[in-house]
């Protein structure tokens, strides 16, 4: 075989297509961070971001920016930035890791019902008044919505796990089709709330079913970003197992994974990271599904770089469709969910035409 089928050389060590992807990614995502903070109606340079950053952190005096270039970085387009790279990141590392799980490369985290079970509780509350019913303390009011949220996709995400568990044992088929049924239930619920909403209550809910990265404070970072974290790096560490149960499960356990054991990490480790994300930004189709199909045409299917690489892209992706959401349509705001549909949509049509003989489809 010819060093150009396998990747370049650097002396005499071959550098495999995993030791290119992984920077690869890493600098898109730095460049989706970059193009995210500095661009829109008042534009920042890379090196005055830099020196706003300086200023704040004490390592230069009296920056060269003005007022309204500080204010707009610090206050609106950093935490948003941020928002973009934590949801990017927990939705297509929750993606890839589905997709190895249920060895489909059509698996999605909307297939087990997270998504979806995230929009009916946040629809739930926006038209049905949960604060009011509840009683809640007036500091708990503004976190009722992105709590609850989090708690449906968590909910939904649980009753498919257990309606596909039998006898110890959870047949990760019988999962994806209780997802897809759930999905149905789900969507009629979405839908009667809809039909019972006024005018106000159907643009919140157009948020939710939409998505948007509008509204990202420091606060609300500051509660829900180890929600999506933790798990989106808890989810890096299933590499070595996903890659056994890719050869089936009997010989998955005859290498020594705890088979039952990883499948509920793994669908609860989802779960938790779509969900923070949904009760942040709303439905954001395409990223978990899209994103790991790019990174096996990069990199492979190994899953200890494929989870990580995903990371990266999906953080770069989101970050790139948010620049557009905001810049297309000035002054006005084309929910983020629309424009990572329509790209993701025909991609992922002419993904499947081109490799419909390997799938079997």
């Amino acid at each position: 075989m010819t060093a150009a089928a396998d990747g370049p050389r650097v002396g005499r060590r071959r550098i495999s297509p995993a030791g290119l992807g992984l920077p690869a990614c890493g600098l898109a995502a730095v460049g989706g961070f970059l193009l995210a903070v500095g661009h829109g109606a008042v534009q920042i340079a890379p090196g005055e971001v830099a020196a706003i950053l300086g200023e704040q952190l004490g390592l230069i005096a009296n920056a060269d920016v003005t007022r309204a270039q500080e204010t707009v970085l610090l206050a609106i387009r950093l935490p948003r930035a941020v928002l973009g790279l934590l949801v990017g990141a927990g939705l297509a590392v929750a993606g890839a890791a589905l997709q190895g799980l249920f060895r489909n490369p059509l698996a999605d985290p909307g297939l087990i019902g997270v998504s979806n079970g995230a929009a009916l509780a946040a629809a739930a509350t926006i038209v049905l008044g949960g604060a009011g019913v509840l009683g809640l303390p007036a500091w708990l009011v503004p976190h009722l919505l992105p709590i609850s949220a989090f708690a449906g996709g968590v909910a939904a995400t649980w009753l498919v796990y257990l309606i596909a568990s039998r006898e110890g044992t959870t047949d990760v088929a019988v999962m994806l089709l209780a997802g897809v049924a759930l999905n149905a239930i789900v969507a009629a619920g979405i839908g009667l709330l809809i039909f019972l909403s006024n005018d106000q209550e159907l643009r919140d809910l157009n948020f939710w079913l939409l998505g948007s990265l509008g509204g990202a404070t420091w606060d609300r970072l500051a509660v829900s970003a180890p929600l999506i974290l933790a798990p989106t790096l808890l989810l890096i560490a299933q590499g070595r197992r996903l890659n056994a149960l890719l050869l089936g499960e009997v010989e998955a356990g005859h290498l020594g994974v705890a088979v039952e054991r990883t499948k509920r990490t793994i669908v609860l480790l989802a779960a938790m990271a779509v969900g923070a994300a949904v009760a942040l930004t709303g439905v954001i189709g395409f990223i978990g599904l899209v994103v790991p199909h790019l990174i096996r045409l990069l990199i492979g299917p190994d899953h200890r770089t494929l989870l990580p690489a995903s990371i990266l892209l999906g953080a770069a992706l989101l970050l790139a469709a948010d620049v557009l959401a905001r810049t297309l349509a000035l002054p006005a705001e084309l929910p983020i969910g629309i424009l990572t549909s329509t790209v993701g949509g025909p991609f992922f049509l002419w993904l499947l035409l081109r490799q419909r003989t390997q799938w079997a489809i």
